[in-house]
């Protein structure tokens, strides 16, 4: 049970109807809503259907152990998600409103799904337990509809490395993920398959001299137009008091200021940093949030940049905990997903043949 809340602490660190036309977004445009994780009143983390302004909140969960890591569907009717069932971490599916949830994997340690285009396969990270389960998983498909799963890469040279937190692009052709193929954890993409991978964004530097550990990336988030990819850089806080055992205030300061949002081409081109914070997403229309811990609320802070400038989205109570939240898309793009699934190619094929 202690390796489990290990897993999750490294994970979640960060710890009224609206009229018909809504008000406006930070974009300027009607409210969008998310799918959210964070605690209710016993401090159990459940989903939350809401508004980008936090209203009109709906209670999707009732789980006695916690939900977290919300992905919904590009057609806009399915969710995947998290849920602690005893000691493990399995995932669950259920329609956007919670409603006829079922376990798709119920033992073991499972992380961080997300979607395909077609809205049929997930991809996720099975891990071992440890400090940093990034360092210890692979990656796995599966079709939702029959439940059929296997391993994503069959490489043998690939699978000499962890391979974890996969996000797939928005035209299912390349995949996104963190390795340690480099030695440090670092963001790579590959064909689906895990062919033709490359390193995407070096860092600067490999190795932090005054707090002599080394400079890692994760959870790495594509853009809606396939473009860009943003993700985590910094200390890994593994390295910080509550882990190491060892009191050090001054180096825990350190460490989590290294912690920042990047973005990159998907071609290794334009990398730049977007800001303080972890966990990148991006919003509907192309934006990036990211998440850091606020003294003053109790909980996570999550801001957005807008063509405005960047502002808060106040979608987790104060003095809550969290466990990630997911965008549902818009309307104009489950159209456009329809249409452009048909010309893709059906993964469910290779999950028979290997």
């Amino acid at each position: 049970m202690q390796i489990l809340q290990t897993l999750l602490i490294g994970f979640l660190a960060t710890s009224i109807a609206l009229p018909e036309e809504g008000p406006a977004s930070p974009s300027g445009t009607e409210l969008r809503e998310l799918v959210v994780s964070h605690t209710d009143e016993k401090g159990i983390l459940q989903l939350y259907r809401m508004k980008e302004d936090g209203s009109d909140r709906r209670q999707l969960s009732r789980s006695k152990r916690g939900c977290r890591m919300p992905a919904c569907s590009p057609d806009g009717t399915k969710l995947i998600y998290v849920k602690q069932v005893d000691d493990s971490l399995s995932l669950w599916i259920s329609g956007l409103d919670g409603r006829n949830a079922r376990a798709l994997i119920d033992e073991g340690m499972n992380l961080l799904p997300s979607w395909l285009p077609d809205s049929r396969h997930i991809v996720w990270m099975k891990a071992r337990p440890g400090k940093d389960p990034s360092r210890e998983s692979q990656i796995h498909l599966m079709n939702t509809e029959t439940g059929e799963s296997r391993r994503l890469f069959s490489d043998p040279e690939q699978l000499k490395f962890s391979n974890a937190m996969p996000v797939v692009s928005p035209k299912g052709d390349q995949i996104a993920f963190v390795s340690d193929r480099s030695d440090e954890m670092r963001i790579w993409v590959s064909a689906l398959d895990g062919s033709k991978a490359r390193l995407v964004s070096p860092p600067k530097v490999d190795f932090h001299k005054v707090i002599e550990a080394p400079i890692e990336q994760k959870v790495p988030a594509w853009s809606p137009d396939g473009k860009w990819i943003a993700h985590w850089q910094g200390v890994e806080m593994v390295h910080m008091s509550k882990f190491t055992g060892v009191p050090n205030p001054q180096r825990d300061r350190l460490i989590s200021e290294t912690f920042h949002v990047w973005v990159v081409g998907c071609d290794g081109k334009n990398r730049r940093k977007i800001g303080r914070g972890d966990d990148p997403t991006w919003s509907p229309d192309g934006f990036v949030t990211r998440a850091f811990p606020d003294p003053k609320r109790g909980g996570p802070k999550i801001m957005i940049d807008t063509k405005l400038g960047q502002t808060e989205l106040p979608i987790v109570p104060r003095r809550r905990s969290w466990g990630r939240f997911a965008w549902l898309p818009d309307r104009a793009e489950k159209s456009e997903s329809v249409q452009d699934n048909g010309d893709q190619t059906d993964p469910a094929v290779d999950l028979k043949a290997k």
